[in-house]
């Protein structure tokens, strides 16, 4: 089920009364009330999970079963050896405990990576194999559906049973509210990828329905439309054209079109996660940020701080740092750096476009990291102040430009065509060909948005998202005439569903 479909629209009203009126305030005097409203969060992400396909909906259970159950083997181990200990035998040994739980751990990972490379990479490898070697693949390749959201939920199972063999989180016990914190709806299927530390005890506790939350995450749903629909499908229609006819457009057209892209996938993405991080407010529950202004960043290392911000810390936590992270000697460094990036790459998709695209973030991040730079801007560009420097404005650009270069490689079918089209753009010539490509009557609506976006986001660079103007903005019919712009414009634009990107992945 999309985000910007008919369907939701009807779903997400019945699921917000049934969840507020019926589980939680009718049946508020039973004990059973946490369990049976948790319940039915499951109930209601596994209808709108399998209205794409329902088969997966045993893929998805299977893979919340055995994360549950590992936690709980691994407190099972613990708890055996205790008893042992009380009982008068000889005292838990501490180093075989924690083996058995690397064991539990590590099957588990196992499990869940195997599922994931099945579906998502059997085919990859057995086709680059076949095709290095000279032979025949077509009665290997599996030729599966890849699941949608499987990168994120398989992800955000991973992190689970990593943090109870860590000790950050106690094993739950209640598999009703571990089954609704892997397949809570809102950000099943494209993130962010929450941490069992942040969202798993948000269901195993009873929530209160805030008015305010509730009516600021419908702000960040509609802002989150906005940029989808608006922004992102619009440029979408100029994207597509020119990448599939990139053989025959200027240099100046083929550079337009990858800053288009730039921001499709900008708005695509952020939007949808405005959209599942505003949606779930209205069930009172709290979800991580996901992006926080890429594109007002000064270098890449920023950038990355403030683009899939639940994917890079995923791979931060339990990719680099367990590899040394940056306190090991300079070959190491540069070993862990490209190590996270071609997986952040390679999580994408089974592609060579995206190892080669976290390929080329790493040779941008690795001078930051070895100077100790990297951590040079955490705070807010021209904060305090409504413009920046020249000097900021410079470095926006810069970093901008690399991002735009790094799109271009990422939204490639392939590293032949992704060459091609570099080979394209350096051929620039004048801005006839890409005047007579982008008229001015067809492209201002986009033009227009795409400004209107980032005036917004630059405006509110400091606050959770671009609809958080009741301090900046006291006029509350000022407001409501905003809202209803922005009502108007989605409105107007909606038509054929369009997919979100990151479904794909």
């Amino acid at each position: 089920m999309l985000f910007n479909s008919i369907q939701f629209a009807i779903f997400l009203p019945i699921v917000f009364l049934l969840y507020w009126f019926v589980f939680d305030r009718f049946i508020s005097k039973s004990k059973w009330q946490l369990r049976l409203q948790n319940a039915f969060v499951v109930v209601a992400s596994y209808v709108f999970y399998g209205w794409w396909d329902w088969r997966f909906l045993l893929l998805i259970a299977f893979t919340s079963f055995c994360s549950w159950g590992s936690g709980m083997l691994m407190q099972r181990v613990e708890s055996q050896s205790v008893a042992n200990s009380a009982g008068g035998g000889k005292d838990a040994d501490y180093q075989l405990v924690r083996k058995k739980q690397k064991w539990i751990t590590t099957a588990n990972i196992v499990l869940n990576l195997l599922i994931l490379a099945v579906f998502k990479y059997y085919d990859f490898f057995v086709t680059e194999f076949a095709q290095l070697f000279h032979i025949s693949s077509d009665g290997l390749l599996l030729k599966v559906i890849l699941p949608v959201g499987i990168s994120f939920y398989t992800f955000q199972a991973l992190s689970y049973s990593i943090d109870v063999y860590r000790g950050k989180i106690e094993p739950t016990k209640d598999i009703i509210a571990f089954f609704a914190f892997i397949s809570f709806f809102p950000q099943l299927v494209a993130g962010p990828i929450e941490r069992a530390t942040n969202l798993l005890p948000q269901f195993l506790k009873k929530r209160e329905f805030d008015y305010d939350t509730a009516v600021d995450g419908m702000r960040q749903i509609l802002w989150g439309l906005f940029k989808k629909i608006v922004v992102a499908d619009n440029c979408a229609v100029y994207v597509d054209r020119v990448f599939s006819t990139y053989t025959e457009q200027s240099g100046s057209t083929l550079l337009l079109a990858a800053i288009f892209f730039t921001f499709q996938i900008y708005g695509d993405f952020s939007g949808y996660s405005d959209i599942a991080i505003g949606t779930a407010k209205l069930f009172g529950i709290k979800l991580m940020r996901n992006f926080n202004v890429p594109y007002f960043s000064r270098d890449i290392a920023e950038f990355w701080r403030r683009w899939h911000i639940s994917l890079t810390t995923w791979f931060r936590d339990y990719v680099y740092i367990p590899l040394g992270g940056s306190r090991v000697s300079k070959p190491k460094v540069v070993r862990n750096t490209f190590i996270i990036f071609l997986l952040s790459g390679f999580w994408h998709g089974a592609n060579w476009t995206f190892i080669a695209w976290g390929a080329y973030h790493a040779v941008l991040f690795l001078p930051l990291i070895l100077t100790g730079k990297n951590r040079k801007y955490t705070n807010q560009v021209a904060e305090g102040r409504l413009l920046p420097t020249w000097k900021e404005a410079g470095q926006m650009l810069l970093t901008f430009f690399l991002a735009v270069m790094g799109w271009i490689i990422f939204r490639s079918s392939g590293m032949p065509s992704c060459l091609n089209y570099f080979r394209g753009m350096l051929q620039f010539g004048t801005l006839r060909a890409s005047y007579r490509f982008f008229t001015w009557p067809e492209m201002w609506p986009t033009n227009l948005f795409v400004i209107v976006m980032l005036v917004v986001e630059w405006l509110q660079r400091g606050k959770e998202h671009g609809m958080e103007i009741r301090n900046m903005i006291k006029n509350k019919w000022i407001r409501l005439c905003l809202y209803y712009v922005l009502i108007f414009s989605i409105l107007m634009f909606i038509g054929e569903e369009q997919m979100f990107i990151y479904f794909q992945f």
